[in-house]
């Protein structure tokens, strides 16, 4: 399949300047996408755009990863309501660090022809004062052509700084550069980045005559209208710091029906025969959620790697297994991944001097108010409905230190769905 078939079954392609597949089938052809570094690290909605560079990278062409060492400095202004705090060049170069580090785990460098590239803009813009850059671009680009961007439309009435409107001719000069430097012949990005995207071409053409093209695609949307890469607590991060691992699965686990079909031909490379025929097996049977265990077991490997996965995949089944299983994955689980498996179930903390000598009835009712009285716990322990730690007990249970999770937690259970955890202090 060619990069364009490739991308268009996959749903990847909103717009496309006319010859893009004639300019591809002449060779190995050189192409950009620009990374924003607001952030020490990228985060889901970025890795659109990093699986567009596999792809191309995949269909024999060569990827070059821009990071926006000079354009981060400026903000780009596309789909902001409002003008964006500026970094210091301090954090700037921390974030750089941090998302080309990300990049260099997708893409490869040293494949011959078709290595991939990592380019830093503040390379080539700290060389170029202000009056060589109004002489040399400014003057190709007229007032009316910028003015017509929805980008600066959209902030008419709430306003944009100089140094925002700005930034349609600082990203047209990249793509000029690169075309110049890098013999770069396209530049692929989100839809939002149409117009700073043309700008370039148009530059391109204006300043030395010459073509370039332009690939965007669709900003991903959820199907329940709520945003794409978002949780309660922000951003989903590549990174695994400030996102885990078992969250990252996790968000893919929770996937709908309908966008989980959609994420699986954008965040995997799965071919088209093996994805229909995932989502026909899916659709005959939707409780059994192959779709979204796939999805979610290629994208967190692909980020993660397969040791991560395979912690993140036990994590969560433990809330569903019995037995031994259960039982091990508990006692052998950090206290950071019990924490955030159960997040949200309530707690209470009792003494440490307790362990050893704390009877379960106890630890159910007074010292917790899992259960409201001993009564009630008593019944519960004599129909065999309490756990600890996944684990069925007796009226004869004592809390004791080979209970405690991670050196200082214990698991309360009531049937299959009622969690307490108890906290020692």
């Amino acid at each position: 399949m060619s990069f364009i078939e490739e991308l268009t079954w996959r749903g990847m392609i909103h717009d496309m300047m006319p010859g893009v597949n004639e300019e591809l089938k002449k060779g190995v052809t050189s192409g950009y996408i620009g990374f924003d570094p607001t952030a020490d690290s990228l985060h889901i909605g970025s890795l659109v755009q990093i699986m567009i560079l596999v792809h191309f990278q995949k269909a024999g062409h060569k990827p070059i990863a821009l990071v926006g060492g000079a354009t981060g400095m400026v903000g780009d202004p596309s789909g902001k309501s409002q003008e964006r705090n500026l970094l210091s060049k301090a954090d700037l170069d921390a974030n750089l660090a941090g998302v080309k580090k990300q990049l260099e785990q997708f893409l490869d460098f040293e494949s011959g022809e078709n290595s991939a590239e990592l380019v830093n803009n503040y390379d080539w813009f700290k060389e170029i004062n202000f009056l060589s850059f109004i002489r040399d671009v400014g003057k190709h680009i007229t007032i009316n052509y910028m003015l017509a961007k929805d980008s600066v439309k959209s902030r008419m009435d709430s306003g944009m700084s100089f140094t925002e409107f700005t930034y349609q001719l600082v990203q047209g000069y990249d793509f000029y550069w690169l075309y110049k430097n890098k013999n770069c012949k396209l530049q692929l990005g989100g839809s939002d980045q149409w117009g700073n995207i043309v700008a370039g071409t148009e530059l391109i053409r204006r300043k030395d005559g010459g073509e370039a093209f332009a690939i965007t695609t669709p900003l991903i949307q959820k199907a329940d209208g709520t945003k794409f890469g978002k949780t309660e607590t922000g951003n989903v991060w590549l990174d695994p710091v400030r996102t885990s691992p078992y969250k990252f699965y996790q968000y893919w686990m929770n996937s709908s029906d309908v966008d989980a079909e959609k994420y699986i031909k954008i965040f995997t490379l799965l071919s088209q025969k093996d994805v229909i025929e995932l989502i026909d097996e899916h659709r005959k049977n939707p409780s059994l959620r192959l779709l979204q265990k796939e999805l979610s077991k290629r994208v967190t490997e692909l980020v993660h790697g397969t040791s991560n996965f395979e912690a993140a995949k036990n994590a969560s089944e433990i809330l569903f297994q019995k037995g031994d299983a259960a039982i091990e994955g508990l006692k052998n689980m950090d206290e950071t991944l019990f924490l955030e498996v159960f997040e949200g179930v309530p707690q209470a903390s009792v003494s440490v001097d307790l362990v050893g000598s704390l009877s379960i009835i106890d630890a159910l009712s007074s010292k917790s108010n899992f259960l409201k009285s001993n009564g009630e716990a008593r019944r519960s322990l004599k129909e065999n409905s309490i756990s600890v730690n996944k684990q069925k007990v007796n009226e004869n249970k004592v809390i004791s230190s080979s209970d405690l999770i991670g050196g200082k937690y214990v698991l309360l259970q009531k049937g299959k769905r009622n969690y307490f955890i108890l906290k020692v202090d």
